[in-house]
């Protein structure tokens, strides 16, 4: 038997049956996580008879349409509080600073660990501040 959304369920361990009960009117519109969903999503008949393929369709597009826009609003937010990272390294290079992900330093540690010319301590060095970098990772 199905039940509608939001109902208390419970399994009566004396007589095995299982019990449903609609929520109180007073709490249904509350603070709890259902009543907020539904105030988000309205009341909805949930008779499948209820709705046709392409009214579904058209409901599914819509809320397709409305993520698409929240997300492009999102984004743009984004665009307005950071640059990008190409946009960043043009600027520290005409202030003769060079910037460095840290994929290329660890790629640089590494081949200092490997290159035979290296000293221990340079190679020590090199373990340690990989080991910063693998622990970020």
């Amino acid at each position: 038997q199905a039940v509608p959304a939001g109902s208390h369920v419970r399994l009566n361990l004396q007589t095995g049956a299982r019990e449903a009960k609609l929520p109180d009117s007073n709490t249904e519109n509350g603070d709890t996580r259902e009543g907020k969903r539904r105030k988000r999503l309205g009341k909805v008949d949930v008779d499948s008879s209820s709705f046709t393929s392409q009214e579904l369709k058209k409901a599914l597009a819509k809320m397709k349409e409305s993520e698409k826009a929240e997300r492009k609003a999102h984004e743009e937010e984004v665009r307005k509080k950071f640059r990008p990272i190409e946009q960043l390294k043009e600027e520290f290079e005409k202030l003769n600073v060079k910037m460095e992900t840290d994929y290329e330093i660890m790629v640089k540690l590494i081949s200092t660990f490997n290159n035979s010319v290296s000293t221990l301590d340079e190679k020590v060095a090199a373990l340690y501040d990989l080991e910063y970098y693998v622990h970020q990772v």
